[in-house]
């Protein structure tokens, strides 16, 4: 009999985790749902068990804590349970470098941005290489392919995804396992008024914000084609090569002077 294949997701409890959950269930795959808050995550699992049948088991836990990684690894595996698609999408809006002045908020952001996802992957990859198949999707950000004046925090970490996925996916050409940085700009999700930045979204332009539906079903369709780097939004991926451009980034350096 073939064993039907899993899906673990990361920040599964709101915004674009919650929607992954619900995308990869209707396209079949087994759940492990991860996140902080108990709760939301057991409705979730309960209505897409409801739904679609899948097997959906819930791990609670704190990536900003460094030993979660390994206990999640640790718990699966005493469960027997094997990992054919990751999704690294927990993350939060962070603090200030310069402003914010206690060290550890900061420690504890990095661990959660870069070093869990980091970690996951180094934990579950190899597996999907040995057995021929797995795909990772890390959820990056418009925001990690260009600089800008600011906190220092956010953008560099989703850079940092972004350059992670593409020697993954290099390292991993042929392998059978393909990885994707999943970058959106704007997304209507929870995450804005989380922040405290609800104000901020009620003041832009409509014409820059996509669904989360969109977004995950774009990043869903980008890791099978083996795309390494996937903006999400036809606007993004029209204004991408602009930003990316040694003149539009003088501009960005010369507006922050004043």
């Amino acid at each position: 009999m073939t064993r039907k294949r899993t899906a673990l997701i990361t920040g599964a409890s709101a915004g674009l985790g919650e929607e992954f959950a619900r995308q990869l269930a209707a396209q079949g795959y087994d759940l492990v749902l991860v996140a902080r808050r108990r709760d939301r995550l057991q409705a979730l699992a309960a209505e897409l068990a409801q739904a679609h049948g899948c097997t959906t088991l819930v791990e609670v836990a704190d990536l900003s804590d460094p030993a979660a990684p390994d206990a999640l690894y640790n718990s699966l595996s005493a469960q027997g349970i094997e990992i054919d698609y990751l999704v690294n999408n927990a993350g939060i809006a962070g603090s200030d470098l310069l402003q914010d002045r206690d060290w550890a908020d900061h420690q504890a952001f990095f661990q959660l941005m870069m070093l869990s996802v980091a970690q996951l992957c180094h934990l579950f990859i190899p597996a999907m290489r040995e057995r021929g198949f797995g795909r990772v999707i890390n959820v990056a950000s418009v925001a990690g392919r260009i600089p800008r004046a600011g906190g220092c925090n956010y953008g560099p970490s989703k850079a940092y995804l972004i350059a992670l996925s593409e020697d993954l996916a290099v390292t991993l050409q042929g392998s059978g396992v393909q990885v994707c940085a999943l970058c959106p700009g704007y997304t209507h999700t929870d995450f804005h008024s989380t922040a405290g930045l609800q104000d901020m979204k009620d003041g832009m332009p409509g014409f820059l914000w996509y669904g989360a539906d969109v977004v995950v079903r774009e990043g869903l369709q980008a890791v099978e084609r083996g795309k390494p780097v996937y903006l999400s939004g036809r606007l993004y991926r029209w204004l991408d090569p602009l930003l990316q451009s040694v003149f539009t980034r003088r501009l960005f350096r010369m507006a922050a002077r004043h």
